[in-house]
């Protein structure tokens, strides 16, 4: 499994130094598997984040949606039978990359901490230290050339 999240890493470094686009990115650093899947206008497959494991996609908008939804469980299948969900959402909107992290059915990571970093330290991060959402707003905003990376306990 590390061998394919390694070639979407390089697709993704290729794609984006060819679009000067970042990336977003998921580091697992917590001591069990989640399973995510991107979603715009298409649901993606669903990928299995072992301990230790990243994935990344090039940032990208849909024409349909307008963005993308990572949406995160600790429990497989876990989009498609109601458990808790962390949704990593991003949107490209001129030259800019609109980023937010939110909780829906419950809190799966309550007990761990999550935070979102921009590689442009000039941007906000996002911090959930005890792993479920905070009071007030969570949306963000950098360049879209920035790489953007929700860390996992």
């Amino acid at each position: 499994m590390r061998t394919s999240f390694t070639i979407l890493a390089a697709i993704g470094s290729l794609s984006s130094l060819a679009s000067a686009v970042g990336n977003a990115v998921v580091v697992n650093s917590c001591s069990f598997p989640v399973y995510l899947w991107s979603v715009d206008s298409v649901v993606s497959q669903e990928y299995t984040l072992n301990p230790g494991d990243n994935y990344l996609e090039p940032l990208h908008s849909d024409p349909t949606t307008g963005g993308v939804a990572i949406k995160i469980t600790t429990v497989e299948n876990g989009l498609y039978n109601a458990s808790p969900q962390t949704d990593y959402a991003y949107s490209l909107t001129n030259g800019e990359v609109w980023y937010d992290l939110s909780d829906v059915f419950g809190d799966p990571f309550s007990g761990n901490s999550l935070t979102v970093t921009p590689s442009d330290t000039s941007c906000s991060s996002i911090d959930w230290p005890s792993g479920t959402p905070p009071a007030g707003s969570q949306v963000n905003v950098c360049q879209e050339n920035s790489d953007i990376t929700l860390t996992l306990c």
